[in-house]
């Protein structure tokens, strides 16, 4: 039986197209997987991304990143062979425009990547990371960044289905072999939750938010960390 990892050992992916790429997270991904590629392009609205992007693939000139907001590409139709937006699903004002934009770039018969971790069906540490990531949407919310909850695994399947794609494949993957209390990750967890709590004085609904980042701190200690499953899957344009 195929699968998205099975496809990906063999791909070809041609010229690139990775929306709202960060930090190029999904990039890595890639190209620890792809048989080859020609052009991998990362486009992003936060120039702090796109910075960090440009420091992680400084030595592949063939991997760069754009400033562009992936509601409006300035790339022509069918301009891509393959096209990928992974954990941002929930990023997006207007998602439905973004994946319209996503496959008016992409050539018909290209790859259609979509990666997104999901919040139901979880372990307790990776539960950590569910409500970790919540709240740090609401802190977003409360700033006015548009950062909505995570989804559920069906709610994606709807998300991919009614995306027009065809020949979809799917993979859901987690690691759980990591320590859940490694002392480096929970450090790193906690300097987190310190940095997000001075951000959220004198916001609406601080006193919430603050009580929900404590009770976060608490949990990183004594329960955990592990990264929820995602849901990765592999369709084309017709």
């Amino acid at each position: 039986m195929e699968t998205a990892e099975s496809i990906l050992k063999t791909l070809s992916a041609g010229r690139v197209l990775d929306a709202a790429t960060g930090n190029g997270n999904f990039v890595k991904f890639l190209l620890e997987r792809i048989k080859e590629y020609a052009e991998i392009i990362g486009i992003d609205t936060n120039e702090k991304a796109i910075s960090a992007f440009s420091e992680a693939f400084k030595d592949k000139p063939k991997i760069h990143c754009v400033l562009m907001d992936a509601q409006h590409m300035d790339f022509p139709d069918a301009s891509f062979d393959s096209v990928c937006i992974s954990n941002s699903l929930h990023h997006m004002p207007d998602l439905e425009l973004v994946l319209a934009e996503m496959k008016r770039v992409l050539r018909p018969g290209g790859n259609f990547f979509i990666a997104e971790m999901y919040r139901d069906n979880q372990s307790e540490t990776q539960m950590t990371h569910v409500l970790m990531h919540h709240w740090l949407a609401a802190v977003d919310t409360a700033n006015g960044v548009t950062h909505h909850e995570t989804y559920t695994r069906q709610q994606i399947l709807d998300i991919i289905n009614k995306s027009g794609l065809i020949e979809i494949v799917f993979d859901d993957s987690s690691d759980l072999a990591e320590d859940p209390k490694d002392p480096e990750t929970v450090k790193s967890l906690i300097d987190t939750v310190d940095q997000t709590l001075k951000r959220i004085e004198g916001l609406a609904g601080e006193a919430t938010l603050r009580e929900r980042g404590l009770e976060l701190r608490q949990r990183v200690v004594e329960i955990g960390f592990h990264g929820a499953t995602s849901l990765l899957a592999i369709g084309e344009k017709p």
